[in-house]
């Protein structure tokens, strides 16, 4: 009885000026140094006099930079590792990446005018519908005849429910990360049986082979390097695919899995098929980050609800030759038109990539009809021509 006396005696009378220790302490910890403010004023001003056309300099004014540069998240995240690399990199399209699940709350003042523009008018108060595949059998083969698709591709990514993104994650977790997805893709069957392989310690003749198959991502995105997004490299890195090399899982390139479903030629149905059977498969043994507004969380803003990406590799020699029309036809069924190698490439041999563009408001099925419509359109046009 005594005892407890003694211990909270000494509490009670200090109890404010303890309260007061500890919350000037949690307030320095929170405080962004004084160097990183010193490094977003200078970057916010070069950013402002440039001629970049990203939605981060779009929707970065003065006003939200005042707001926003003294704050952090719980991870430690400031302003400054969210635009880092839009800040680097005046070319970006977007700008702004989300180094932990809690940057898309502590900075929505940035974070949900970029999203409204960027996926057609998803505003700070909608809500992303709930998952749904919808019905596969709806879809069929884009190009039966195999006169204008060159492959088809289907990929989602996903964020593991529990650790941070990229920039902020250690080298132990990503290790622990690693060993969870390995584990959890050889108990897949059937035909999505196959083969993981780490790329630490990954042989030259194995990592030749899957960069000779456009499987393997490489390091060095400058764009993913500014945003510190390639910290540990190679660390819990690592790559998975079936035996027919039809259906891949990336780990820890951008986000912390990109499932991909792909084969050669028009048949949507099949790749789509294949990606939902996957995911649906995979999701009962990894909890996946999820929010009620937003859907599934990942690093980058261009992806987040439904995080599905369905496009073809596509050749319109016609209506490339005008390309204002190509792009025309394209905004119209809200599809986005990219260089055969991806985002920032050009198209080679008159081959380009298409796909949809919105990822948000609207369910996975919906998204990939929406490519489906819009290419069955263009491939339509350009016959007419």
């Amino acid at each position: 009885m005594n005892y407890k006396l003694k211990v909270t005696i000494p509490i009670v009378v200090c109890g404010g000026a303890v309260l007061a220790y500890y919350l000037i302490r949690r307030k320095a910890a929170a405080m962004v140094d004084a160097a990183t403010i010193e490094k977003l004023e200078a970057g916010f001003a070069k950013l402002q006099a440039s001629d970049s056309k990203s939605l981060l300099k779009k929707y970065l004014t003065k006003e939200v930079f005042d707001a926003l540069k003294n704050k952090k998240t719980s991870f430690g995240s400031t302003l400054l590792d969210c635009i880092q690399s839009g800040l680097e990199n005046f070319d970006s399209g977007v700008g702004i990446y989300a180094p932990d699940a809690e940057a898309y709350t502590v900075f929505a003042d940035l974070f949900d005018p970029i999203i409204e523009d960027y996926h057609n008018g998803f505003k700070k108060d909608d809500k992303h519908p709930p998952k749904n595949w919808g019905d596969v059998e709806t879809l069929g083969n884009l190009d039966a005849a195999g006169e204008f698709i060159v492959s088809t591709r289907v990929r989602c990514g996903r964020s593991m429910e529990g650790y941070p993104f990229n920039p902020c994650l250690t080298e132990a977790q990503y290790k622990e990360m690693e060993d969870k997805v390995s584990a959890t893709l050889s108990g897949l069957e059937g035909e999505l049986k196959g083969t993981f392989y780490p790329l630490t310690g990954m042989s030259k003749e194995v990592q030749q082979k899957l960069i000779d198959d456009h499987f393997l991502f490489k390091e060095g995105d400058r764009f993913l390097q500014a945003a510190n997004a390639c910290r540990f490299w190679p660390t819990g890195r690592g790559i998975y695919h079936n035996e027919n090399k039809t259906f891949l899982v990336w780990c820890n390139e951008e986000d912390h899995l990109r499932l991909i479903s792909m084969q050669m030629g028009g048949d949507l149905k099949q790749v789509y098929k294949r990606l939902v059977t996957a995911v649906n498969d995979i999701e009962k043994r990894i909890p996946f980050s999820h929010n009620d507004r937003l859907g599934f969380l990942t690093f980058c803003p261009t992806n987040l609800g439904t995080t599905v990406r369905a496009s073809v590799h596509i050749k319109l020699p016609k209506l490339a030759a005008d390309k204002a029309k190509l792009e025309e036809v394209a905004s119209k069924y809200h599809l986005q038109v990219r260089g055969t190698r991806g985002e920032h490439t050009e198209a080679e041999g008159g081959v380009y990539d298409i796909s949809n563009k919105r990822r948000m408001g609207l369910t996975e099925y919906d998204a990939v009809k929406e490519m489906y419509d819009g290419i069955a359109e263009l491939i339509k046009i350009e016959k007419s021509l």
